[in-house]
């Protein structure tokens, strides 16, 4: 169903941790893109991006995925008064876990082969889950649901990219089989000829899809919180327009009325001072 099912209260979410979640995921694009150019003997069409960890760059990959697992924590602080429902609860969790096992890279890289696994794990698996259930959920409330289209969107594009990468994956080791008899012991400098090399570009498309989720939920969280207090302030305009007296509004009425009405110049100017002064009373 897509109807609405509840509210948020985006007065309570963070700004600072919001925009620290875009730098930080703005921040890991750009590691990465400099990455290409700092290690260009790695061809980016085949080699994992942990490999960048064998070259002499391997300080700027440990600051990539540094930024990218503060990215996902601090998207979770801006969100954590939006966790009103089990599966948003779960997402923050998930989203958690999965900036610890990103950040779990920067210490344990590619040479730490358990530990680089467990880290990858938690961060390339945790954060679609955990996307799926805030964007979803997040969707249904009333002032996200304007954003519900992106936020699925982007979402579901995190899910993929992990399939995208599987299917590149085997395809690598289907062709390596088929041409070289089995896989080396150690990567090639150079794949032979026949093999299908795409698990690269995969990996690093995966990183852009899920800075690009990180980005686009905290954008939309910081621009709910922008809007949230002018519908506060009348919100609480009518709550106290509600709250004055039937008697009240009667002389109000009556001032205003004698005030348009048939009278000397003097007692309709009086009546629209009172109107008026009434009114701000009413405002502040």
């Amino acid at each position: 169903m897509n109807r609405v099912i509840s509210t948020s209260d985006a007065a309570r979410i963070s700004l600072p941790a919001a925009r620290l979640a875009i730098a930080a995921a703005a921040a890991t694009l750009l590691l990465l893109a400099s990455l290409r150019v700092l290690s260009p003997e790695f061809d980016p069409s085949w080699r994992m991006v942990s490999e960048y960890a064998y070259g002499h760059y391997g300080w700027v990959l440990s600051l990539l995925f540094v930024a990218w697992g503060v990215s996902s924590w601090a998207l979770a602080v801006a969100l954590r008064s939006e966790a009103k429902t089990r599966p948003v609860k779960l997402g923050l969790v998930l989203l958690t876990l999965a900036g610890v096992g990103e950040a779990m890279a920067a210490v344990f890289d590619i040479n730490h082969d358990t530990l680089h696994s467990l880290a990858g794990a938690l961060g390339m698996l945790g954060l679609p889950i955990a996307a799926l259930l805030i964007s979803v959920n997040l969707g249904r409330t009333d002032p996200w649901s304007v954003a519900k289209r992106t936020l699925l969107w982007t979402a579901n594009l995190t899910w993929v990219s992990v399939a995208l990468l599987a299917a590149t994956f085997v395809l690598l080791i289907a062709t390596f089989s088929r041409v070289a008899g089995g896989l080396p012991a150690h990567a090639p400098t150079v794949l032979p000829p026949g093999v299908i090399g795409l698990v690269g570009w995969a990996n690093r498309l995966l990183v852009v899809v899920y800075c690009v989720w990180v980005i686009t939920v905290a954008w939309q969280a910081i621009t709910l919180r922008g809007t949230e207090n002018p519908a506060r302030s009348r919100s609480e305009r009518d709550g106290l327009l509600g709250s004055v007296s039937p008697r009240w509004r009667t002389v109000t009425h009556s001032a205003g009325g004698n005030a348009a009405g048939s009278g000397t110049p003097a007692d309709n100017e009086a009546a629209t001072r009172a109107c008026t002064q009434q009114q701000g009373a009413l405002d502040m």
